[in-house]
């Protein structure tokens, strides 16, 4: 559906506004009219996206490379802190016309006049939300001001935010604006859990159920880069195949677990929620919620990483104090989502509370 919306008016050089939720394709609804538009003769960079995370920019990049290959000279380049600087000038030395970038990195570059941007004539702010909660406005802003030639801007957003609005309203001609709702055929199938259990029994339940319910690809989400790094050692504890991203990884290290996971050779994935983004797999069995999130779409992106591709899917939240019950509460309340209070048996099978 966002495709549908999105590649007619984005062909046809207009701006767009599209709301859409995690999973619908966002990806080729404005890397397909980028690619067509693209003048492959140039040898100057048409074409920018900009992305909150270098996961996310990673994941870009590699889904327009797959198509780029079946158009001969077609060159993408992708930005993103955390990898030596002087790579990433020398593949810009092969002259791209797409480039893929953290707002942050580009930033760097364009002050180190190795990216020129005159001749750019579409910008995208893919996943708008999190860059601008992430602090990225003024670099968005100031990468727009420096685009005298652009000839339309697409902004994609699980959330429609006052800050996404704001950026419009200054940048954005009479934008096409796209609602992808979560229909019946693009709703997910996830089965919601809240268990009830000490906060000194959370990775033990956690492991448990991993073995008991023979779950073979688990994504487990904490609030912070601490937890993870504890979670993870906990869990390779009890004999679990287990890694974590954060923050504070280095970046080569972060790749590596996350092609693992990709390629299913990692059974537990632990991560905090700006260091997962980007990662897309469609056969994760489980997500888990060692901490309840803090944001109301936060649970939406984690739970939304399991039931993909229209298979089954399952998410856990622990909940070990009152304040995160509540906070449970508020977000079931917030995203009208049905989650049901479980226990968990000695075997690891998760069943039901009856009422």
């Amino acid at each position: 559906p966002v495709q549908a919306g999105c590649i007619p008016p984005m062909l046809a050089g207009k701006d767009v506004i599209a709301k859409a939720p995690t999973g619908t394709g966002k990806t080729m609804a404005f890397g397909l009219p980028i690619i067509e538009r693209m003048d492959r003769e140039s040898e100057a960079v048409q074409a920018l996206i900009l992305a909150p995370t270098r996961e996310l920019a990673m994941q870009i990049t590699q889904e327009l490379r797959e198509v780029a290959v079946y158009h001969e000279g077609l060159r993408v380049v992708c930005l993103y802190g955390g990898e030596p600087i002087g790579k990433q000038i020398n593949a810009l030395k092969r002259k791209p016309q797409i480039v893929v970038a953290t707002p942050g990195r580009l930033s760097d570059h364009m002050k180190r006049r190795t990216v020129t941007v005159k001749e750019v004539q579409t910008v995208v702010l893919d996943e708008a939300d999190r860059m601008l909660d992430m602090g990225f406005i003024h670099d968005v802003t100031r990468i727009l001001d420096k685009i005298p030639n652009r000839k339309n801007l697409g902004m994609f957003s699980a959330t429609i935010s006052r800050e996404v609005m704001d950026i419009s309203w200054v940048y954005q001609r009479d934008p096409e604006e796209i609602t992808v709702q979560a229909t019946k055929e693009n709703k997910p199938d996830i089965l919601q859990y809240r268990i009830e259990v000490p906060s000194d029994q959370k990775v033990d339940t956690i492991a448990r159920i991993i073995t008991g319910e023979k779950l073979e690809r688990v994504m487990c989400f904490c609030n912070t880069k601490g937890s993870t790094e504890r979670l993870t050692k906990f869990l390779q504890m009890r004999g679990l195949d287990a890694q974590c991203i954060h923050g504070d990884i280095p970046q080569r290290k972060r790749e590596a677990v996350m092609a693992l996971f990709r390629e299913g050779k990692l059974r537990v994935f632990v991560a905090t929620d700006v260091a997962a983004r980007g990662i897309d797999v469609d056969d994760v069995d489980a997500v888990f919620n060692y901490d309840v999130p803090d944001e109301n779409e936060y649970y939406i992106h984690r739970i939304g990483r399991t039931g993909r591709a229209k298979r089954h899917g399952v998410a856990y939240t622990l909940l070990s104090d009152f304040p995160s019950r509540m906070r449970l509460d508020d977000i079931a309340r917030n995203t009208r989502s049905q989650i049901i209070s479980a226990a968990v048996d000695e075997n690891g099978h998760v069943e039901p509370e009856k009422k």
